[in-house]
């Protein structure tokens, strides 16, 4: 996930890519896999992936020019410029081979026509089944399957081990329900000596999203209709969510930093040894040295009942609409769900797999195999506006955290944003 993005560069990029949208549609449509240009090897390919799931995928690309059959040569685009890049490209007709996307983004990528129909391709797969679902769905449209798992980030509760020592709590008894992550929070608070209770990005839509939304689902809430043109942020159970986090901030469980949290410092935050508990993206478990303050363990982020899930982020991948080389790039786009890429490139990084089918077999940190079991439980948002309704620092989504988790009236706050959000949405504001 995303955890910042401007107004005005999010809504200029949307515009340019409605427009390329239509020349580019009749493109996409009805190739399905058709080669074109060469076979499925022998051919120099290109891939553009945003800057922050470059470590994934050029491992995927270094171990995939190992084996001969093709040259993949890999573009890394910062994260704030990618779409903008994209639309450039798409306008010139002159995307890369393979194209990379945020999963969030997916649905608009498949509306303006930037991926080919790979439906045929996926179905064929012996493990077509055991793909990370919530991807698989966010990238299909009308029945029709444009891109597939690439990297995934799950979001997880995070809990220092010392720390829960120290305040008597058990380290091998996660919080099973999202209260009890608070009373937990609250008792790590008490130790003073600078330590906090929990953190959380208060002042980031991305952040927020990601660790809030699970428990909503978890509760069994719906946070968009189901064509994504929705928001039902003002039910019960987001309610029921947002009090939890409302009562942290109110009793000072967090730090004043919460207030002001907007992404940049979050991981670094907690790698003080300084937290005691909260949500985080699982890519940031390796992104922290453990020692003598720190010593992390991880769980599902649970509802208020006590049931678990997830918000699976990531990207996808799929073969652009403009390449000449289908053939060739569904050869490595296959072969990084294959048991080879999936165990060798990502469960020995210790990273998230995108086949549920191999948690088994993937290397014994408890961590990450609860990372890779809770995929089967998590969620991927669908909706077109999703980008710029949502990582929009000075739109409704944020405005409604703050005056939910800060502000003196939590219904007011969801009743007077939801409908705000919901016309970002639509495309109607």
């Amino acid at each position: 996930m995303r955890t910042r993005w401007q107004r005005g560069s999010a809504r200029r990029v949307a515009a340019t890519l409605a427009v390329l949208g239509l020349a580019l549609s009749t493109v996409a449509c009805g190739q399905d896999g058709a080669a074109e240009g060469g076979g499925a090897t022998g051919q120099t390919l290109s891939i553009w992936t945003r800057a922050a799931t470059e470590a994934q995928t050029r491992a995927f690309v270094e171990a995939y020019n190992k084996l001969g059959r093709n040259k993949v040569e890999l573009t890394v685009v910062p994260n704030d410029s990618y779409l903008q890049q994209v639309s450039t490209a798409a306008g010139g007709r002159n995307l890369p081979d393979v194209l990379g996307a945020d999963v969030v983004y997916a649905p608009n990528f498949i509306k303006q026509g930037f991926f080919q129909d790979v439906t045929s391709n996926v179905r064929a797969l012996p493990f077509a089944s055991s793909l990370a679902k919530s991807h698989v769905d966010a990238a299909t449209q009308s029945e029709k399957v444009y891109a597939v798992p690439h990297t995934l980030d799950v979001s997880a509760i995070f809990y220092n081990k010392v720390l829960y020592r120290k305040a008597g709590l058990d380290p091998e008894k996660p919080p099973a329900t999202l209260a009890e992550m608070a009373e937990h929070a609250a008792k790590i608070q008490q130790l003073g000596g600078g330590v906090s209770g929990s953190y959380f990005g208060g002042n980031c839509p991305g952040c927020m999203l990601f660790t809030m939304w699970p428990s909503i689902w978890a509760d069994g809430g719906e946070v968009l209709s189901e064509d994504g043109t929705k928001a039902l942020l003002d039910g019960s159970q987001a309610k029921d969510v947002f009090e939890v986090y409302r009562k942290m901030a109110a009793e000072a469980v967090v730090p004043e930093g919460a207030r002001q949290e907007n992404g940049n410092t979050w991981v670094s935050t907690f790698a003080t040894g300084r937290i005691g508990v909260g949500p985080m993206g699982s890519t940031m478990l390796r992104l922290m040295n453990e020692g003598p303050e720190l010593e992390i363990g991880v769980a599902p982020i649970r509802g208020t009942k006590g049931s678990e899930s997830t918000f699976v982020g990531g990207d996808v991948v799929g073969v652009s609409s403009t390449s000449k080389k289908t053939a060739a790039a569904w050869d490595f786009i296959s072969w990084t769900l294959s048991d080879q890429a999936q165990l060798d490139v990502l469960a020995a990084r210790g990273d998230v797999l995108a086949r549920t089918d191999l948690a088994a077999k993937a290397p014994a940190d408890k961590r990450v195999a609860v990372f890779n079991e809770v995929v089967k439980k998590g969620r991927t948002p669908k909706a077109v506006n999703f980008g710029a309704t949502f990582n929009d620092p000075q739109g409704p989504w944020l405005a409604m955290i703050r005056g939910a988790v800060f502000g003196p009236d939590l219904p007011g706050a969801l009743r007077d944003n939801n409908p705000k959000v919901t016309a970002l949405l639509s495309g109607k504001s």
